[in-house]
């Protein structure tokens, strides 16, 4: 994310000293103006001769009036100032951080924008050149024509995946539901496995599904979207040689533990909470390298919540990333 212009940090810290400097010369001013009080009411008490010596004028009564109306004065433009200065703050702040939320929203929708624009455009491109092929070139091998349609057919797949990737984040805020049943959750990521390998071909993947494992009540299409947008997560951040781990076993009498590792880049801390978000990815749309649209950990996250389950990202030892997710294995949804 953008940080805010130096300007601005400026002007805050201008306003605050300006604030502090005020509240000491009024507190000054108050002090100058109680020694002119009492240098008079002293002049007073001499003249009208209520006082034999000078020591004597700071024990009567009028001068601890004088005193005490003074020291309430302090007290009052010191409270007053601290009020100011910690609501100025805290206007500031709130300011400054619903200043960074729209800064951090306008730079989210510039990546997707970015993004989606330019994950649309390469399909596109693919599938005009090989039906431009096709259209100038009548008599092509048939090995060729099968390489070409296969071409096209994945292009088709990316598009279709993108495509259903932008529905399924649209219905997941408002109107997804899911569609209970019996699942062989140990199948379901042996298969998602086998598509990621298929697409990754330089992948390891390594799956450890614990035997005799309860099945899970759940949706088959939301679990299977999980999976492998775990294990593509995976692969696409651990280039060029990606090392992958996938484990499903007993977490406890009621649930099933589920994890994807992987010897990636790694996600830091700051940005953990953070790539939940919808649209958002770490880095930038201009120096990222990686393609994708931000939806996949977003959605992620919100099926396994649909799923009455938890989701956590830990630090892979020595490198990458760990996505552990707890699933009940019996549960009304």
């Amino acid at each position: 994310m953008r940080r805010l212009p130096l300007i601005t940090y400026a002007i805050i810290a201008y306003m605050l000293l300006a604030f502090g400097w005020w509240s000491v010369l009024l507190l000054r001013m108050n002090e100058s103006a109680h020694e002119a009080r009492v240098n008079e009411l002293a002049y007073r008490l001499a003249v009208q001769r209520q006082i034999e010596e000078p020591a004597d004028f700071r024990q009567t009564e009028q001068y601890f009036r004088l005193t005490e109306e003074f020291e309430r004065q302090q007290f009052m433009i010191l409270g007053e100032a601290v009020l100011l200065i910690l609501s100025l703050a805290g206007g500031i702040y709130l300011l400054y951080r619903s200043l960074k939320q729209e800064i951090s929203a306008a730079e989210q929708q510039r990546n997707f924008l970015l993004s989606i624009t330019h994950e649309l455009k390469s399909p596109l491109a693919g599938i005009r050149l090989i039906l431009e092929t096709f259209q100038r070139r009548k008599e092509l091998k048939p090995e060729i024509q099968q390489k070409l349609s296969t071409n096209a057919l994945a292009e088709t797949d990316r598009l279709t995946a993108l495509v259903n990737d932008l529905l399924l984040s649209a219905k997941l805020e408002n109107v997804f539901d899911i569609n209970p049943e019996e699942i062989d959750l140990g199948g379901l990521i042996h298969e998602a496995a086998d598509r990621v390998a298929m697409k990754y071909k330089t992948a390891q993947l390594h799956v450890d599904i614990e035997p005799d494992l309860p099945k899970v009540i759940g949706d088959r299409l939301g679990l299977t979207s999980v999976a492998v947008n775990l294990l593509e997560n995976a692969a696409k951040y651990s280039q060029p040689n990606p090392v992958i781990h996938t484990s499903l076993q007993r977490g406890g009498a009621s649930e099933v533990v589920w994890e994807v590792s992987d010897n990636g880049i790694g996600v830091p801390d700051r940005e953990k909470k953070r790539v939940f978000t919808k649209f958002y990815r770490v880095g930038s749309e201009d120096t990222r390298t990686t393609k994708g649209t931000g939806l996949g950990l977003f959605i992620v996250r919100q099926l396994v919540e649909k799923h009455k389950g938890q989701l956590e990202l830990l630090d892979n030892e020595p490198k990458g990333t760990t996505f552990r997710i707890y699933l009940p294995v019996r549960q009304d949804l």
